[in-house]
């Protein structure tokens, strides 16, 4: 099963190797992982994706409640919240092609935030299957490179953090 755990962490010296290890020593293998500060000073987001067991996944978060430096942790289920991510992707692109290139992103809401006589880059942000359903439109034209944050998620709602 998949699920999107939101860790609040205070920022400090070696939180995020703690925390991963803590994933990667239960055996869950890591889908995506987001590192970010908070509108706190001294305080980061770590946003991780992975798949794996709900009994062992529960075990996990409760030893990664008691770590020092996390002050809260959340794990999504279902429509509990609202996650994006963000891929730039350099793909082939002549005069022939440029023109069905840029009709793509105008339905997908994506930027071209770089042109070259050869290539594009695009800027397109979304859950995981409208970034899934960019990428394969774009094969076809050929992707030269391809970056992507992973997921960055927060709760519906209210929230229920303690500052």
């Amino acid at each position: 099963m998949r699920h999107i755990i939101s860790v609040l962490v205070e920022n400090k010296f070696g939180v995020l190797a703690r925390i991963a290890g803590l994933f990667s020593g239960r055996g869950f293998n890591i889908d995506t992982l987001n590192v970010g500060p908070t509108h706190i000073d001294g305080r980061s987001r770590i946003t991780v994706t992975l798949n794996g067991d709900e009994k062992a996944l529960d075990q996990c978060i409760k030893q990664l409640d008691k770590l020092i430096d996390v002050i809260k942790v959340e794990n999504f289920v279902g429509d509990e919240g609202v996650g994006r991510e963000l891929v730039l992707v350099k793909v082939n692109a002549d005069s022939s092609t440029r023109s069905e290139i840029t009709q793509i992103c105008d339905v997908f809401r994506g930027k071209i935030i770089d042109v070259a006589p050869k290539s594009l880059i695009i800027e397109v942000t979304g859950n995981e299957n409208k970034i899934r359903a960019f990428l394969n439109l774009l094969e076809s034209f050929g992707v030269n490179e391809l970056g992507r944050t992973g997921m960055v998620s927060l709760r519906r709602g209210a929230t229920n953090f303690e500052f």
